[in-house]
């Protein structure tokens, strides 16, 4: 399936644990197969976006297909 093959990942930026396990629950009650990536604040973000700090080694090339929430 030409779809599946296409599915980009969710950058989700929340900093109430509750809410991110809210979120995370509602997506899976609805089949979701995206990766979420989870981030606390917008310099998280940031980071993960540029490919800055921590996440620069975890990225390398794969940002081409974010689904923005």
């Amino acid at each position: 399936m030409e779809t599946m093959n296409k599915l980009g990942r969710i950058l989700m930026v929340e900093d109430d644990p509750k809410d991110v396990e809210l979120t995370l629950t509602a997506l899976e009650e609805y089949n979701l197969a995206n990766e979420v990536i989870v981030t606390r604040d917008g310099e998280q973000a940031l980071d993960y976006l540029y490919c800055r700090g921590n996440t620069r080694r975890a990225l390398a090339a794969t940002l081409q297909s974010c689904c923005w929430i």
